[in-house]
């Protein structure tokens, strides 16, 4: 499982951080960053789900009220938007 973080859609309302601990504040930025993920496009950065965290992870990714945030399955299809 993998997740896509959209940094460019991010407002900064931070509540993927209080779901799941790989998203912490940058508030010189203004937005959320996803820790140990890669920039797979320019401002998209994904990373892979850890077994234990795919909970917390779909939960930031509903909270999320910008929908910057996708998790996907293993087969590449979209869990949450």
């Amino acid at each position: 499982m993998r997740i896509e973080f959209d940094r460019d859609t991010c407002t900064g309302m931070f509540q993927c951080t209080a779901e799941w601990d790989a998203f912490e504040e940058n508030r010189d930025d203004g937005k959320a960053d996803l820790r140990d993920s890669e920039e797979e496009d320019e401002d998209v950065f994904v990373r892979e789900i850890p077994e234990d965290a795919e909970f917390d992870a779909k939960m930031a990714a509903r909270v999320c009220p910008v929908d910057a945030i996708a998790v996907y399955d293993d087969d590449g299809e979209q869990l949450i938007p």
